[in-house]
């Protein structure tokens, strides 16, 4: 029996649009400052980008986004901690739409599909 190569996994093209952008520079600011923890901060932005980079291998092991409805399952979400990564898979390009707090209003998550 001969060696087995390991084949990579398929690994997509992330980009953070800006609204993300915006939502995890201000939630780990609000932890860091109006919270006053900031190791607490670093902590989630960690958690986040690990989450984040596990998006970029595997997007589809995460469940669609139940209030943005596609025919392609396009919009996807994960939940890190206590907040939903929302997504959007086209082709070998991922686009992450928003990290929004589990509590927050549904209507913030249908508002993203905008926001790309």
């Amino acid at each position: 029996m001969g060696k087995k190569e390991r084949v990579p996994a398929t690994k997509y093209q992330v980009t953070l649009s800006e609204n993300a952008i915006e939502n995890i520079d201000e939630l780990i600011d609000y932890i860091a400052i109006k919270n006053q923890q900031p190791l607490n901060s670093i902590r989630v932005g960690e958690a986040l980008f690990e989450r984040i980079l596990l998006i970029g291998i595997t997007p589809f092991q995460f469940k669609e986004c139940e209030l943005i409805p596609t025919q392609s399952k396009m919009y996807r979400q994960t939940l890190c901690l206590s907040w939903y990564i929302i997504y959007k898979v086209i082709s070998a390009q991922i686009i992450i739409l928003g990290v929004i707090h589990k509590s927050q209003k549904p209507s913030k998550r249908s508002g993203l599909r905008k926001n790309n």
